[in-house]
C-alpha cells in the first residue's frame, strides 16, 4: 500500500452571493438591543419621516422575521422605499433578494438592476455580487473581464470572498495572466481575515512550490488554520503532512486525527488512509474492523488502492469472513487501472471461482458506479 501524495485543492470562482444571514450584519438592533420589537417601534416613526437608514432595517426585520412577524410583502415595501432614494445598503439588500430567491421568486434581472445601483455608488458587497453574475453568466452573457472589474473593485474593499476569487483567478490564469506572486497577494488578504478557502490554498501554494519557494512550515502553518475552521482539505493535508514527516516529526496519531477528521466530512483519500493505518497498525492500534469500515467508504467512492486492499481483506479474511467472489469483485473493479499486483491477484482467485460465479461478479462489477 502507499499514501496518495499531496493534495491539490481545486480553485472554483464561488458562484453564490453573499449570505443572507448577513442581512442585519450592520443593524445593531439585531445584536445589541433585547427589545427588538421595541426597537422596531423606534425606527417606524423615522422610517415613515423618509429615514432612509430605519427604512432599511425596518425592511430587513420584516424579511428576516426579527422583532416582529415575518412578512415579506411589507419588507420588500420598505427596502424598495430606501433603495429609491438612494442608498446603496438597500439597494444591494434588494439585490441580493431577487439574487437567492429565497424569500422573493428568484428575478435575475431585478438582481442586476439594484446589484449595478449599489455597486456603482461603491457598496462594496454588491460589487463582488455583480461580479459573480457577470463571471459566472447569471442573468447577464457571461463577460469575465467586466467581472474582474467589480471582483477588484470589491477585493481593494476588503471582501475577503472577493479577495479570494482574485487570488484563485490569478492561480489558474482564469481571465488573466496566470500569476503566482499576485495570487499569493490576494489569497493572503483573504486568509488574514480568515477566509478558510484562501488559507487552504495558501497552504498549497508553499506545499507544491509551484511559482514560489517550497515552504513547509508555511504550507503547514496555513493547512492548520483551515483545518481548525473544518475546511476538509486541509485536514487530509495536515494528514499528510503527520503521517509524512513534511516539515514536522512523524506522529501517525496526528495524522490519525486530521484523516479521521476530513474521513468523516467524506474526504475519500482520508478514508483510504484512515483504513491504511488501522490495517497496518504503524503508530496507531491495528483495528481491523475499522480498517474495512474506512477502506469501504474511500473504495465505494472510487478510490483505486481502497478497492485493492479491501480485496486483498477478504481474500485474507482479514477483519471480515472470507470471500473470495467479494475479493474479485473489488480487484475487478481496481484493475481498470492496469496495477501488475492487482492483475496478479484476480488472476489467482479467477481460478478458483466457478464460471457461473465469475459471470455473477463481472455483471455486479459491470453495473457499479462510485458514490458521490
Amino acid at each position: 500500500m502507499r499514501y496518495f501524495g499531496m493534495l491539490t485543492v481545486v480553485l472554483t470562482l464561488a458562484s453564490a452571493s453573499i449570505s443572507q444571514a448577513s442581512l442585519l450584519k450592520e443593524a445593531v438592533i439585531a445584536n445589541e438591543k433585547d427589545d427588538l420589537l421595541a426597537e422596531f417601534r423606534k425606527l417606524m416613526p423615522l422610517a415613515k419621516s423618509g429615514d432612509v437608514k430605519a427604512q432599511h432595517y425596518i425592511g430587513l426585520m420584516y424579511i428576516t422575521g426579527e422583532g416582529v412577524p415575518k412578512d415579506i410583502q411589507q419588507g420588500l415595501i420598505w427596502l424598495r422605499k430606501a433603495a429609491d432614494q438612494g442608498d446603496a445598503d438597500a439597494q444591494s439588500s434588494l439585490g441580493l433578494l431577487y439574487s437567492k430567491g429565497e424569500s422573493v421568486p428568484k428575478d435575475d434581472q431585478q438582481a442586476l438592476l439594484w446589484f449595478v445601483k449599489a455597486a456603482e455608488q461603491g457598496e462594496a458587497t454588491a460589487q463582488y455580487n455583480l461580479s459573480s453574475m457577470y463571471i459566472n453568466g447569471e442573468g447577464v452573457p457571461n463577460d469575465i473581464q467586466q467581472g474582474l472589474v467589480w471582483l477588484r473593485k470589491a477585493a481593494d474593499q476588503g471582501i475577503a470572498v472577493a479577495q479570494y476569487n482574485l487570488g484563485a483567478m490569478y492561480a489558474h490564469g482564469f481571465g488573466v495572466p496566470k500569476d503566482t506572486q499576485q495570487a499569493l497577494i490576494w489569497f493572503r488578504k483573504a486568509a488574514d481575515q480568515g477566509d478558510a478557502d484562501a488559507q487552504s490554498n495558501l497552504g498549497v501554494l508553499y506545499s507544491s512550490g509551484d511559482g514560489l519557494p517550497k515552504d513547509d512550515q508555511q504550507a503547514l502553518f496555513w493547512f492548520s488554520k483551515a483545518a481548525d475552521q473544518g475546511d476538509a482539505d486541509s485536514q487530509y493535508a495536515l494528514g499528510l503532512i503527520y503521517v509524512l514527516g513534511k516539515g514536522v516529526p512523524k506522529d501517525n496519531q496526528q495524522a490519525l486525527n486530521w484523516f479521521r477528521k476530513a474521513a468523516e466530512q467524506g474526504v475519500a483519500n482520508a478514508q483510504y488512509n484512515l483504513g491504511f493505518l488501522y490495517s497496518t497498525g504503524e503508530g496507531v492500534q491495528k483495528n481491523n474492523e475499522q480498517a474495512l469500515m474506512w477502506l469501504r467508504k474511500a473504495a465505494d467512492q472510487g478510490v483505486t488502492e481502497a478497492q485493492t486492499n479491501l480485496g486483498l481483506m477478504y481474500a485474507k479474511g482479514e477483519g471480515v469472513q472470507k470471500d473470495e467472489q467479494q475479493a474479485y469483485f473489488w480487484w475487478l473493479l481496481a484493475n481498470t487501472k492496469g496495477n501488475a499486483d492487482t492483475a496478479r491477484n484476480l488472476s489467482i482467485v479467477e481460478r478458483k471461482l466457478t464460471p457461473q460465479q465469475r459471470a455473477i461478479v463481472q455483471a455486479q462489477a459491470s453495473d457499479w458506479k462510485p458514490r458521490k
